[in-house]
């Protein structure tokens, strides 16, 4: 089948279907979705929390268009991917980190894990959580090391703490671990845009409400967290909001380019995510699981991809 566009001959298979949604469109409401999220990691974290962000922006932005100036190579900044990418980056990244390790992870997230790649679709792993690992494995200390939310009624002297998984984590009393409503609301120590999971759920219903995401992956990997929890004998609901998990699941394991394509392929893709998570969790000796879960998922995902695959009408029989 052939048509016209633009005084354009297209030659292609049917469907024949066209809309106004782009790639600038979907970046546009990933960006609205994470803008409450960016609003709590000022009013939990501070102005800094701001700073950083905008910092990862910034230099994502610059990085993007100076590999593809200099690689001659069509400028993609307007499609702002590079702006949720740095988003998403500084996100993960502590409110004290140094700027310059920023700069370091955004780098690393766009002309490393993106460009080097072929560019936007091209990427084998979100960029944003490869950026945060390369950067954890670098800083160990900065990136681990948590700013205490402001104490708005209790006098302190401390300025960091532990996450609530790092209280888990270190066999902490549950006396020591922050109140539900301080974990729903983003009270806690931890990445200035996971602590919020009220933030991150309005976000993420957003997305699917806009269908710019489904809602296969953030279901099945959080409700395999929770039941994972639960047959561990530990509080479910504090699996499911402490950490990176709301952040991961509705923005990161989603990602278009590193995720299945069917709907089988999701469902295995999340469960993955889910267990791997929980593993880290309760055995390994870092405290969240998150980001190294949906790497090695993205990964998996060519080969679930082939595994999960319809088989073509007429094309499956043996000669």
């Amino acid at each position: 089948m052939s048509r016209y566009n633009q005084g354009t001959l297209i030659v292609s298979s049917s469907p024949h279907i066209l809309d106004n949604i782009n790639t600038t469109r979907i970046m546009l409401d990933v960006i609205i979705a994470l803008v409450p999220a960016f609003i709590m990691s000022g009013v939990v974290f501070g102005p800094r929390a701001i700073l950083l962000t905008i910092t990862c922006v910034a230099s994502c932005v610059v990085f993007e268009w100076a590999f593809e100036k200099v690689t001659k190579k069509e400028n993609t900044i307007t499609d702002l991917s590079a702006v949720v990418t740095g988003i998403l980056l500084g996100f993960n990244l502590p409110s004290s980190l140094p700027y310059w390790m920023a700069v370091i992870g955004s780098f690393v997230a766009i002309v490393v894990v993106k460009q080097l790649f072929g560019g936007i679709g091209q990427n084998f792993a979100n960029p944003a959580i490869t950026a945060r690992i390369v950067l954890m494995l670098s800083f160990a200390t900065p990136m681990t090391t948590w700013p205490l939310p402001k104490q708005i009624l209790e006098a302190s002297d401390a300025v960091t703490g532990p996450t609530p998984l790092g209280i888990m984590n270190m066999g902490g009393n549950i006396s020591e671990l922050p109140s539900k409503i301080d974990m729903f609301l983003g009270f806690t120590g931890g990445c200035l845009g996971e602590t919020s999971a009220i933030a991150l759920l309005i976000g993420g219903l957003y997305l699917i409400g806009r269908k710019v995401i489904e809602p296969t992956i953030p279901v099945v990997y959080i409700g395999t967290v929770f039941i994972i929890a639960l047959i561990a004998g530990q509080d479910p609901v504090f699996h499911v909001l402490a950490g990176g998990l709301m952040l991961g699941a509705f923005f990161m394991a989603t990602d278009y380019a590193t995720s299945p394509l069917t709907t089988k392929g999701k469902i295995v893709y999340a469960i993955g995510c889910g267990i791997l998570t929980m593993i880290i969790r309760l055995f390994g000796a870092l405290p969240e699981g998150v980001s190294f879960s949906i790497l090695l998922m993205n990964i998996l995902t060519p080969h679930i991809d082939n595994l999960s695959r319809r088989k073509i009408y007429g094309g499956g029989g043996k000669k």
